[in-house]
């Protein structure tokens, strides 16, 4: 995975996991987006960047 890739995964989710929070408001996305489930997109971009890194 590209560093870019990686930026893109842990923004990706921040940008949900503070919408779970409840700091972001956006549209209903479905029963999909739980509280945490965006913390592996934060985690996954991490690793990605520390093998690369």
């Amino acid at each position: 995975m590209s560093k870019t890739g990686s930026l893109v995964l842990i923004l990706v989710g921040i940008f949900f996991l503070l919408h779970n929070l409840g700091f972001l408001r956006f549209a209903q996305i479905g029963q999909l987006l739980q509280t945490w489930w965006p913390l592996a997109l934060i985690v996954v971009g991490a690793i990605g960047l520390a093998r690369k890194g």
